[in-house]
């Protein structure tokens, strides 16, 4: 597969195919983080898809020595919170809990058993319903870290934090998830 900085000079050069790519490759990974944190499938794909609008129009100042698709969570943390902004949606403190209810975020899967489906089906149910009562703030940091699998620089570089921090929420992050699972037993 073409690296990400090709595909990004082949775009700049007019060819519509490499963007193609871009979004094939990003598309799922940019849904998942941007559906935990608005917790609304279909809005999720809105703004996904205004993410990639945005970064197509924005390629000409992506500078190669950064990583692109941390550039590309970049974007998209950016626009996520415009639209929080827009919608004028609570900030909290780290410290406060989210007791706000919204519905789950459903993303299609490959078709297993219909006992694994189940299975994973309450696994992923579990998760979400424990990442909603955390702080977006956390709840960011640990998607970034735990499902998109991003490097603890990469999320400092985006966030425009010191790595020490980035760790020290995502900790923070993993310790409410466990109080909240003790709570549940």
């Amino acid at each position: 597969m073409t690296d990400d900085k090709t595909l990004v000079e082949k775009t700049l050069k007019g060819e519509k195919e490499a963007f193609e790519m871009i979004i094939r490759k990003y598309q799922r990974p940019l849904l998942n983080y941007i559906g935990r944190m608005i917790s609304d499938y279909q809005l999720a794909l809105d703004l996904t898809q205004e993410v990639f609008v945005k970064t197509y129009h924005s390629l000409h100042m992506y500078q190669p020595k950064y990583k692109f698709s941390t550039w590309l969570y970049k974007i998209s943390h950016n626009h996520i919170i415009d639209y929080w902004r827009k919608k004028k949606v609570d900030a909290f403190s780290i410290d406060q809990q989210n007791h706000i209810t919204r519905p789950s975020l459903q993303i299609p899967s490959v078709e297993p058993s219909v006992m694994k489906q189940f299975e994973i089906s309450e696994i992923r149910e579990k998760i979400e319903q424990v990442l909603k009562k955390l702080p977006p703030s956390l709840r960011e940091l640990f998607v970034w870290r735990h499902i998109n699998e991003l490097s603890y620089d990469e999320i400092a570089e985006i966030k425009g934090l010191p790595v020490g921090t980035i760790k020290n929420r995502v900790f923070q992050a993993k310790e409410m998830i466990r109080s909240i699972l003790g709570e549940a037993q």
